[in-house]
This record gives C-alpha cells, structure tokens and sequence, in this order.
C-alpha cells in the first residue's frame, strides 16, 4: 500500500462553510493559489495559466493550441481546410470546464480582473468551436450558456470600474452587455432562454443602481440648480447657470 497523508488536521483548521468557501492562499513556493473547501475536502486551482497548471501539448492551454494550429491553417491560406472533431472538441469543453470553476470563485472573492481575463478567454473558447467545429451538434453545444458567460464578464468589468469611480464608462458597459446579449442569435434551448432572460434582467437592474447611486457630474449638477433656479424663479442666477452650463459644453466638445 502506497503512503498516504491524512487531511483530517488540515479540514478541522477550515471548517466548511458554504458562505466562506473560498480563500486565495499562497503555495510552497510563494506562489498565489485559489482554495475551495468542499463538504468533504479542498480543491485547489492555480492562479494563472491552466486552473489545474497541466500544459496540454507542451502550450498553457488546449485552447492556446489550436488557436496557434488556427493560425498556421490560416498563413498557409488553408483556414477553410482547418476544423475541430468531436475528440478536439471534447478536450475543449472539459478544459473550459475548469475555467469556469475558476472563474466562479473569482467573481466570489470580487477578483474582478481574473474573473475578466478567464471569461474572455471561454468567450474565446466557444468562438473558436462555433466557426470551427465538424459536427453541428459541437458547434451549438456552448451557445446555450453565451448569455451568462458575456453577464458574468461584464459584470465583473463593470464593478471594475466601479472600484475605480468610473461611473459613466460603467454603465456604458452594462447597456453594452444588455445590447449585446439581445442581438445573439437565438437557440432553440431552455437553458439559453433561461440564461438570456435572466442576464439580460441582471444587467438592467445593476445599469439602474448605477445611475440611481452614480454622482452628479459638474453638468448634471449646474443643469440641476439651473431647474431649481427656474422653479423659484431665481432668473438672475438661472442666467448666470445657463452660462456655466453653455461654457462646460463647449470645454467637452474642444
């Protein structure tokens, strides 16, 4: 019988917790790692690179790699030659499997920039098989989750912004995210249905606490005591505000 090491020490210091499931911690060589305790152990991911740090065909991803092969298809002008078979596809999906684990823990733990990079790297994922894929059914089979995949990647660029006080480039994201979700094609799928009308009501209800929670810019707030001025029939200081307002506009348009 092989060695073996008991956890039980290491799962009695990290109880389970199903609202504190998720630590970063730092591995024996100083390196970032992400923890998940489960009811019934730890799972551990890396923090760059492939989640579970495999490198599948000598490349940092499966992905990496045929979007290199992709890319010699197409300096060859052999792109229409190039195409992905249910056995590539397959290593595909399961590797997209572990980004997405990733990618949950770190929206949890408000990672905002991973949670961006790993959803655009599955966005990637699921272009790549979509053009690429031999068989239909392999080409169809990531879209029904399209919808949650842009909602979490936008989201998550959105509270980036928010962390910085862009307020206004914020909500340009989430009605972009909101528009881009609409024009996806649809699919004959409950799921996509069910995640498209669930996105697309998350990203509406976080555009609307932006603008209702979002400051007043320096126009909005003039244009607002200029509404006041005019209400109390304050005409000499409407005037004066008018002119700051006109005077602000043109600053923006120079």
């Amino acid at each position: 019988m092989s060695a073996s090491v008991d956890l039980r020490r290491i799962l009695q210091s990290w109880p389970y917790d199903p609202d504190d499931d998720a630590r970063l911690a730092q591995g024996e060589d100083g390196r970032s790692i992400l923890q998940v305790r489960t009811p019934l152990g730890i799972e551990q991911y890396e923090l760059d690179g492939r989640p579970d740090g495999a490198r599948p065909h000598t490349k940092e991803s499966a992905l990496d790699y045929y979007l290199q092969r992709l890319e010699q298809a197409r300096a060859q002008g052999q792109e229409a030659d190039f195409h992905l078979g249910p056995r590539e596809c397959n290593e595909l999906f399961n590797e997209g499997t572990l980004y997405y684990f990733r990618y949950v823990r770190l929206f949890q733990l408000k990672d905002w920039p991973r949670t961006v990079r790993d959803t655009n790297r599955n966005l990637a994922l699921f272009d790549l098989v979509r053009r690429h894929a031999r068989r239909e059914e392999d080409r169809q089979f990531l879209e029904k989750w399209r919808p949650y995949i842009i909602r979490v990647n936008s989201s998550a660029a959105v509270m980036l912004e928010l962390d910085r006080h862009a307020y206004d480039k914020a909500l340009r994201l989430a009605s972009e995210a909101v528009a881009r979700i609409e024009a996806l094609e649809s699919v004959e799928d409950d799921t996509f249905q069910f995640e498209r009308d669930r996105s697309l009501t998350a990203l509406r209800e976080l555009a609307d606490q932006i603008q209702k929670n979002r400051p007043l810019s320096d126009l909005e707030q003039l244009e607002h005591q200029l509404r006041r001025a005019v209400e109390r029939q304050e005409f000499e200081r409407a005037a004066q505000l008018r002119d700051r307002i006109r005077a602000l506009k043109q600053q923006k348009i120079c």
